[in-house]
């Protein structure tokens, strides 16, 4: 009947949306549309210390391949990737006018060019030993992996944010040295509380360097999975040094 439709069809929209689009997936910190990018540019070797490539190869690649959808929403995934003020560790090498932390937008894709960041090849380290599963492509004639066999905490490291239908996330961004020492300790004590995990990983680190008010937030967070963290930007008067305008 018409109500067991809705349901089912509803249910089957969110799922859609929730896994293979608007959140990211815990193991790698990847949407699909990063996964996808990241995946096609190690296709095309374009490594970290090989030639960059146009912007517009690869994302006709990961459209004709990958990613059946609009070239502007790969390009965006691709010039956020490459934004140091957007990811904490950036996971693209751009070359060209990727914009700027005023909202100045980037240049189009024929302009600008790319190559996957040192530590991007981390993320995709052992793919070719089987370590993942692989999975059809949208119409059957390529394989991707389901999910990066990363060594980085990724989802912690460079964080994630995504609206999807009924649930969304909001992760900040951390640094890694801190992560990667918070992990050792869990290893060595699963029973570890938080006041020891914020002994070795004391908060957020974010791209901007802003300055976080108060820790309270970041506790609630780290104890339920909601908490709000104030931070304010820092700024510093510039002079003219001919005529000592600020």
């Amino acid at each position: 009947n018409i109500e067991e439709e809705l349901k089912s069809s509803y249910l089957d929209y969110a799922m859609s949306v929730i896994v293979g689009r608007a959140l990211p997936d815990v193991r790698d910190g990847l949407k699909p549309v990063h996964r996808r990018v990241l995946y096609a540019m190690n296709v095309l070797g374009n490594d970290w210390n090989k030639a960059y490539k146009k912007s517009a190869r690869v994302v006709g690649d990961v459209i004709g391949k990958y990613h059946p959808h609009g070239d502007t929403a790969v390009y965006d995934t691709i010039v956020r990737m490459a934004q140091p003020f957007s990811l904490r560790y950036m996971l693209v090498d751009g070359q060209g006018n990727f914009g700027s932390v005023d909202g100045d937008s980037a240049a189009a894709m024929r302009y600008t060019e790319i190559r996957m960041s040192k530590i991007a090849h981390e993320l995709m380290a052992d793919l070719e030993k089987e370590t993942v599963d692989f999975v059809d492509n949208y119409d059957g004639t390529e394989q991707i992996p389901d999910v990066m066999p990363t060594k980085i905490p990724n989802l912690l490291v460079n964080g994630s944010s995504g609206i999807a239908v009924g649930m969304a996330t909001n992760i900040p961004p951390h640094n890694l040295t801190e992560v990667i020492n918070g992990c050792l300790a869990y290893i060595d004590d699963e029973d570890i509380s938080i006041e020891g995990l914020m002994e070795h990983i004391p908060g957020p680190d974010f791209p901007t360097a802003a300055i976080i008010n108060g820790r309270r937030g970041i506790e609630e967070a780290y104890r339920t999975g909601r908490g709000k963290v104030y931070i304010r930007a820092r700024a510093e008067v510039e002079a003219d040094a001919k005529t000592g305008r600020e």
